[in-house]
């Protein structure tokens, strides 16, 4: 059964798992920093889409399947931490403020796609179905529980990374900090695939 109870659970769960840093929000901010808040717009509604579709394919029986067969989830583990690593690696010299950009903000369906891959994506959907699933209540009342909150959840905290980011381009003239920060953006995403991969 869904009570109030459970609702703000849920809904706390969300803002502390979307808020805090991982792929999507070190993305987004580089992504702000970059391109500016409108230009990332389309990869901002591309990642609560793709998390949804997650979240849905979690419900459906995803998880069971990755119960009964953990070498997928191991693969998926692997191959996220791989490529998290490698856009940590991208992030290095990539901030040129003041000079032309050349590069391209993710698309909608990029910011999809990037969530399965997205090893901290897998762990929040496989976490919620599990504590916050209403089994009471029908499959299709369930599912949108889940999903519509998330969605409702996560936009503004991920948008909060992209403005940060847009906000902080005019500091980036000053070598010393445009470094710095690359720095910090690459470890928060090496972190992120390390903490994900041993837990």
């Amino acid at each position: 059964m869904i009570t109030l109870e459970l609702f703000a659970a849920l809904v706390g769960y969300y803002i502390v798992m979307y808020i805090t840093p991982g792929p999507n929000n070190t993305m987004l901010t580089v992504s702000g920093i970059k391109f500016g808040f409108l230009r990332t717009i389309p990869h901002l509604f591309g990642i609560p889409t793709g998390h949804a579709l997650q979240l849905t394919l979690v419900c459906l029986g995803l998880g069971v399947i990755f119960e009964q067969y953990p070498i997928i989830q191991e693969i998926l583990k692997w191959a996220g931490t791989a490529y998290l690593v490698y856009l940590a690696w991208k992030i290095f010299g990539s901030l040129q403020v003041g000079e032309q950009e050349t590069g391209k903000p993710l698309k909608f369906y990029e910011g999809i796609i990037f969530q399965f891959v997205n090893p901290k994506a897998w762990v929040i959907c496989g976490t919620a179905v599990s504590l916050f699933f209403p089994r009471e209540e029908s499959l299709l009342i369930s599912i949108l529980f889940l999903v519509l909150i998330s969605y409702l959840v996560n936009l503004p905290c991920i948008s909060c990374w992209a403005l940060f980011g847009s906000g902080i381009k005019r500091f980036l003239k000053n070598n010393k900090i445009k470094k710095t920060t690359e720095w910090i953006m690459a470890l928060l995403l090496i972190l992120t695939a390390f903490s994900i991969l041993i837990g």
